[in-house]
């Protein structure tokens, strides 16, 4: 499946949350997801996104030190095991952008309401968790944008050169 079929699925499980519990687990499933984006992209993604891609993969893998229980996760299991393929890096990174932060706004609803400590360590781990993923995701959307820009000035210094030359004899 790709990431923007499971990325769509992982905001509809959020939005669908019934308790506190249900926002954890898909906290930790929205990490397993960014650390799969990651490792996809550090594989087989653009040059230029390899190296920070690794960071989100390892920042995915720290993260996913979270409840494993498949009952914590659903029954469905980890979501991001179905990742085939990344064809939109751009798109699908802006999409994990858009998820992560819903995650962190999520679970600071369930920490300021939770009275029980150990659900309340659990949520600030994650937020800080989805946190650091985030700034991954920015990061690397900040460097497509910079690719994209530089290309469009290489472009448009191209068009300049072939105006000054000036019609080719024919």
């Amino acid at each position: 499946m790709d990431a923007e079929r499971l990325i769509a699925a992982g905001r509809r499980a959020l939005a669908e949350s019934q308790d506190a519990l249900d926002v954890v687990a898909e906290a930790w499933q929205a990490q397993a997801l960014a650390q799969a984006i990651g490792s996809q992209l550090a594989l087989c993604g653009p040059q230029e996104l390899r190296g920070e891609a690794r960071g989100l993969s390892e920042a995915g893998g720290r993260a996913g030190s979270g409840p494993a229980d498949s009952q914590l996760l659903g029954i469905g299991g980890l979501r991001a095991a179905r990742l085939a393929e990344v064809t939109d890096p751009r798109r699908a990174l802006t999409l994990l952008s858009t998820l992560l932060g819903e995650v962190g706004i999520a679970l600071v609803g369930v920490a300021c309401a939770t009275d029980e400590e150990g659900l309340y360590w659990q949520c600030i781990e994650a937020i800080d968790a989805a946190d650091e993923s985030n700034d991954r995701v920015r990061a690397m959307l900040r460097r497509l944008s910079l690719r994209e820009r530089e290309r469009e000035r290489d472009r448009d210094r191209d068009r300049e050169r072939e105006r000054a030359r000036g019609p080719s004899p024919g």
